[in-house]
């Protein structure tokens, strides 16, 4: 521990700690140990694993090309279906997809390392700018992709394969979203997600402009009037209250902005973090806060989840993880008022609660936990800012089955729609399938189908 011992402070541990603590969680395969992963596949012919990923990548393809010493081949599979397929190696929850229905489960118990096979593929192809795609001859649409996360992205680089010119507006002054901003530093180690971003960026044709949000740089109303087609990719910009007293105090974050503020800074030693930490929420946000906190160098981290531990949205990998680190997660709880002492957070009272004819509800009984910081990770909202009479649906842009939007010309994707699971790999194969279906819009106005007399 540093020499404050109170509060919240940075500098807590030494700085050898801070690089040992925040190192890769899964460090890539070696040659040897991914032909010997790749062994372990059975190449199934009706590959469940395939079934159960978002992108449809050619799972048993990739891996028997990693076997056959073709891993640049095996990147091209991958790549083929999910151009971001590097950053979802690292941070897809493959325990919970391709992994999970592997059928080495039901003889080992321990399916085949998909992700990190997916990795070792992916690293060894970018490291060697390996290029798998160019350009179509140039079309003359231009195309306006707002949002560089990874929907964004997976879009635009498929717009520009088929030779459209693309314009990625973006509100962050860095380009990737959520694998930029959002994700634990341990999972994406030595600023991947930004080479991952050059490497899709090399195709061409493709131009990010930073620090543009719509609603307040520009509305949808102009991007239709100057574009032949639009893709909306913005993601949740606004983060859940907890509508309780003390949310004001200092020492109250929303657990969002803390990793952003992780992942940007030099130097982990100037992120400062309390003593007691408490985390408010069930899903990946609150545990890549919570391990986070622990890792630089908080000593009581606590997790408060509202439901049962079968309820939550973080994978039993992910609270196994945190508990791994020193968390504490305690479930059916909810937060009932934030206590403060001279203007900073002191505790928070919780009150216990039970499941009732299928409702959740409060039973009345308290308890208090002393924190001197508490972060919020009880969801994101979408914010509709600029969007105009577009249609929404639970809050988020409502989309057919191709993406596209109740205003023709514009299409969406990723986090902004509520349309499967708020993973990176579903965002990227709603952008790609977005894509394609633009693509086939302008081809069709292009040449339209002629009656015949």
């Amino acid at each position: 521990m540093g020499t404050n011992v109170s509060g919240i402070h940075g500098g807590r541990l030494a700085p050898a700690d801070y690089e040992k603590n925040f190192s890769d969680l899964h460090p890539p395969l070696d040659h040897h140990e991914a032909l010997v992963a790749a062994d372990r596949c059975y190449f199934c012919y009706d590959a469940p694993c395939m079934t159960a990923c978002p992108t449809s990548i050619d799972i048993p393809m990739f891996i028997r090309q990693i076997s056959t010493g073709n891993p640049i081949g095996s990147a091209k599979t991958i790549f083929d279906q999910n151009i971001l397929g590097g950053m979802c190696a690292r941070v897809c929850p493959t325990e919970t997809l391709c992994e999970q229905v592997c059928v080495r489960n039901t003889a080992e118990e321990r399916p085949v390392e998909i992700g990190r096979l997916q990795r070792y593929a992916t690293d060894i192809a970018m490291e060697q700018n390996a290029q798998f795609y160019r350009r179509a001859e140039r079309t003359g649409r231009r195309i306006a992709v707002v949002g560089a996360g990874p929907a964004g992205l997976a879009c635009a680089h498929r717009l520009a394969m088929n030779g459209h010119d693309v314009i990625v507006f973006d509100a962050r002054v860095k380009p990737g979203g959520l694998n930029e901003y959002g994700i634990a530093t341990y999972k994406s180690t030595d600023d991947f997600a930004q080479r991952e971003v050059d490497y899709l960026l090399s195709i061409g044709g493709i131009e990010i402009r930073n620090g543009q949000k719509l609603g307040r740089d520009f509305t949808l109303g102009e991007l239709t009037e100057n574009f032949d087609a639009v893709f909306l990719g913005m993601g949740l910009a606004g983060v859940n209250a907890l509508k309780t007293e003390g949310e004001q105090l200092s020492g109250v974050e929303d657990a969002v902005d803390f990793i952003a503020a992780l992942r940007q800074v030099e130097n982990k030693a100037d992120i400062a973090i309390g003593r007691r930490i408490v985390v408010i929420g069930g899903g990946m946000t609150a545990i890549d806060a919570a391990i986070q906190s622990k890792l630089l160098g908080a000593e009581e981290v606590t997790i408060c989840y509202r439901r049962g531990k079968e309820h939550m949205n973080a994978s039993e990998f992910e609270q196994e993880l945190a508990t791994s680190k020193g968390v504490m997660i305690r479930h059916w709880l909810q937060p009932k008022r934030i206590i403060g002492k001279d203007g900073k957070v002191a505790g928070i009272e919780v009150e216990y609660t039970a499941m009732q004819d299928g409702r959740l509800v409060g039973t009345g009984e308290t308890g208090i936990l002393a924190a001197d910081q508490i972060f919020k990770a009880i969801g994101q909202t979408f914010d509709p800012a600029g969007v105009g009479n577009l249609r929404l649906e639970a809050g988020r842009i409502a989309i057919d089955a191709e993406g596209r939007t109740s205003m023709a010309r514009v299409w969406a994707g990723g986090d902004c729609v509520k349309a499967g699971e708020d993973l990176t790999v579903t965002s990227v194969a709603q952008g790609r399938d977005a894509a394609d279906s633009i693509n086939r819009a302008l081809a069709a106005a292009a040449n339209p189908t002629v009656a015949v007399a």
